[in-house]
């Protein structure tokens, strides 16, 4: 077997992999007002280093991002950022937030959205959507935007691009033909409706992004309280649907530059849907269990109540929170369809496990960030933020993280905002959403990236939309946030 090229490290990434050290050392060394908080020793300061390492390795992809968020079990404790001197219980809180149940329940997510894959159940959903929304130019570019979007919600953002960028791509072809021209407004707008609808749909269940597992795990670390599967739809879903009608207008508005005729898209749907042939067995029991899974996780406070006795006789008293049953039905779900042999190794093998140390290193950084006495001084210089009108406290936060993003990934963006914002149910909330607002850039998401790979649209074009994208993201943020997050998530 042929060795793969060696990949040479950037300037960028040489950089960052120097300054993060070194700024780590300067915070850790240098005297500050870190320093000298009473009775914390230099825990905070130590806290802040490995806080400014990761973050500096996040942003400039000095070394892969899952290595990075594995610093805190090495320099938490010996850095001495836990209050013990000894070094087992010091190592065994530094570890334990990468098996928290969130971690769990973004895995079995994750599992799930695999089986699905594999059967090509999303494919045909996605088809299926399109197929009903309508095949008229404007009508076809919603259906794109809104069945990517709900491909999205259960699966990977990069996974639901890399599925329909093909049926962009073989729809473009057909209205090309029919045309005769090169449809270079529409194809670019039909084409960044599968990365935009990617990314905001991603926003709407908890296990649609990365992100949304950070928002729930530092929540329950930091304010001590659970979002519950059906609590994070009702704060985020709201804005999918409010912002997808957005972005079709701005697409839209590009794309009818064209001026096509009475679209032709119909005939291709229908020959993608006639190769995926009748429902396959495999596709009846994934979608099964995937149902199975959604009613159990949208009743969880009900039937949570109803086994939470049984299940402290069982297991000594155990008190089953929300997040251990929302961890248990993905966990459950994806064994079902393991032990059916609806979801197989290879299947699994294409799924980025390297995601869930991700989530951890953001556990474990809120996790000292909190325990060192960091988070109390980081609220104390944040807290003119809440002396700001409300809706300003929304539009600086989600504005921030739009900026961030750009240059980091949203995961990333978002594991750094969570600890640093005031401990505020929804100014935490309006920063994860506003992490998977970023359409200006190839770099900024994975849908983006693969999308501008295809050929069709020119970063002209994605910048020019996704900056105009990106200020109405902010300023419905600003609104959603000040109204609706704020009344949902108090």
């Amino acid at each position: 077997m042929s060795e793969q090229p060696e990949r040479r490290a950037t300037r960028g990434q040489w950089v960052g992999r120097f300054a993060g050290p070194l700024a780590a050392a300067l915070i850790y060394w240098i005297p500050s007002g870190l320093h000298t908080l009473p009775g914390l020793g230099d825990r905070p300061a130590a806290a802040a280093a490995v806080a400014a390492w990761m973050a500096l390795w996040w942003f400039t992809e000095a070394v892969p991002m899952a290595w990075t968020a594995v610093l805190p079990v090495a320099l938490f404790p010996l850095l001495g950022v836990f209050d013990t001197a000894n070094p087992a219980i010091a190592m065994g809180r530094a570890v334990l937030p990468f098996l928290d149940p969130y971690i769990f329940l973004f895995m079995g997510g994750m599992a799930l959205g695999a089986g699905m894959e594999q059967w090509g159940l999303h494919r045909r959903i996605a088809l299926l959507i399109m197929r009903a929304v309508g095949t008229g130019p404007e009508r076809l570019l919603f259906g794109m935007l809104a069945a990517t979007a709900a491909v999205s919600l259960w699966i990977s953002n990069t996974a639901t691009a890399v599925m329909m960028v093909p049926i962009g791509m073989a729809l473009l072809t057909q209205l090309r033909a029919a045309e005769g021209r090169p449809l270079q407004h529409f194809g670019a707008a039909l084409m960044l409706a599968v990365a935009y609808g990617s990314n905001i749909g991603g926003i709407g269940t908890k296990i649609g992004s990365p992100t949304n597992s950070v928002f729930a795990g530092v929540v329950s670390r930091r304010l001590g309280s659970d979002v519950g599967f059906v609590e994070y739809m009702i704060a985020a879903l709201p804005f999918v649907l409010i912002f997808l009608p957005l972005t079709w207008a701005v697409l839209w508005r590009w794309g009818r530059r064209d001026k096509m005729g009475p679209g032709q898209g119909g005939e291709v749907i229908a020959q993608e849907l006639a190769q995926l042939g009748p429902v396959s067995p495999g596709e009846r029991t994934v979608g099964l269990v995937f149902f199975t899974a959604a009613v159990l996780w949208i009743f969880g406070d009900l039937l949570r109540e109803a086994l939470a006795p049984w299940v402290a006789l069982a297991f000594n008293g155990f008190k089953l929170g929300g997040k251990h049953y929302e961890a248990a039905v993905a966990m459950l779900g994806a064994l079902t369809l393991i032990l059916m042999g609806r979801l197989s190794l290879a299947a699994l093998k294409r799924v980025p496990w390297d995601t869930l140390l991700l989530l951890g290193g953001g556990f474990a950084l809120a996790a000292g960030i909190e325990a060192s006495g960091l988070a109390s001084w980081l609220t104390t210089r944040l807290s003119e933020l809440e002396t700001l009108p409300v809706l300003a406290q929304h539009g600086v936060v989600a504005t921030a993280t739009i900026v961030l993003s750009a240059i980091a990934s949203n995961t990333a963006t978002t594991n750094v905002m969570l600890n640093v914002l005031p401990a505020s149910r929804p100014l935490l909330a309006v920063s994860t959403f506003a992490a998977s607002c970023d359409f200006a850039l190839p770099a900024g998401t994975p849908p983006n990236a693969i999308v501008f790979g295809s050929g069709v649209v020119r970063l002209p074009v994605m910048m020019r939309t996704g900056i105009f994208l990106d200020a109405l993201a902010a300023l419905a943020l600003m609104l959603y946030g000040a109204t609706w997050v704020q009344w949902v998530l108090p």
